[in-house]
């Protein structure tokens, strides 16, 4: 089993840290003391909460009771508190088409949503919708990506719930996004993205509004990596201006690295966000350990919302910053 992880980090207090339950219980439980983030964009803001080990390196989706996550080549499930409870180490036998990674991975009606491919040099091939279900996280059936949408890799995908859309993200080409229908699999149209992001990871939606995440900072250089933010308004465009949403920076993240998926707890107002440290990539490929790393680590940063748009936000023991 897995379990939470100490992130004691010496960093200035919360605003507003003295009337905040939940910094207080934080501290109470030998927990971590880390600024609230401001966001530029969408006007929320992030409070870390907590921090610990997954096995996966590439995904994380949660229907609101488990985590799920999900490594290039396995599917995982865990409770709230990162415990493990069941792993598929072979979800790719009885598809369709070869396979040899798995990206992002989304959460919807009982079903894991996955972006599947046969991966190699930095470019996708054979792209599926898979679905596998999320009790026993066997596989349940897939879909064929459109060719001609000009995808070449799916980095990422999730569930657009209010237009009832699955969404894909490519990895070597992240200026589209692409969709199609939730229920019938067809291929429906892309969305151009501008300014282009680079090396896009993840894609989640919370309250309508689509969230990016990206690899976009050289971590040689430590150089944070992003997350950018696209307004509900404007995702039924033939094309949009993205905005950046927060800087994965180092505290509150443990170190730079490789981000990768990201999705929103609803229930308890949670950003979830899955992050790589120690393992120097190239083309998306691993090649080897930084200095003071003999493996790579894979961790779940699970991060409180605090929405000014929304009294709703506040009551779950998150606080408003002056």
């Amino acid at each position: 089993m897995q379990s939470t992880l100490d992130i004691s980090i010496a960093t200035p207090p919360l605003r507003g840290a003295k009337s905040n339950p939940a910094l207080q219980h934080a501290q109470h439980h030998g927990g971590p003391t880390i600024p609230d983030i401001a966001s530029s964009a969408s006007g929320r803001q992030y409070s870390l909460e907590k921090v610990f080990e997954v096995d996966g390196r590439q995904g994380i989706a949660t229907n609101g009771t488990h985590y799920f996550v999900s490594s290039s080549t396995a599917l995982f499930m865990y409770d709230l508190e990162g415990n493990l409870l069941h792993r598929n180490d072979n979800p790719f036998d009885g598809l369709p088409l070869p396979a040899n990674h798995l990206g992002d991975i989304g959460y919807y009606e009982g079903q894991l949503y996955t972006g599947v491919e046969w991966f190699d040099a930095g470019r996708g091939q054979d792209i599926q919708i898979v679905l596998y279900d999320a009790e026993t996280l066997d596989y349940s059936r897939s879909v064929p990506w459109n060719a001609d949408s000009g995808q070449v890799e799916c980095s990422a995908i999730t569930i657009d719930v209010d237009n009832e859309l699955v969404w894909m993200s490519d990895w070597v080409h992240s200026n589209y996004v692409y969709k199609y229908d939730l229920h019938n699999g067809e291929y429906v149209g892309k969305l151009h993205l501008r300014a282009t992001p680079e090396w896009t990871q993840g894609l989640a939606f919370y309250k309508g509004d689509l969230y990016i995440t990206n690899d976009d900072g050289d971590a040689d250089r430590k150089e944070p990596d992003n997350l950018w933010f696209v307004p509900k308004e404007t995702l039924l465009n033939n094309a949009t201006y993205i905005s950046h949403e927060m800087t994965f920076d180092v505290p509150p993240f443990r170190d730079y690295g490789e981000i990768e998926g990201i999705d929103f707890n609803i229930a308890t107002n949670q950003m979830i966000v899955l992050g790589n440290r120690g393992m120097r990539i190239v083309l998306g490929m691993p090649q080897d350990y930084y200095p003071g790393y003999t493996r790579e680590i894979h961790e779940l940063y699970v991060f409180n919302i605090i929405d000014d748009n929304d009294a709703s936000s506040k009551a779950d023991g998150t606080f408003e910053s002056e």
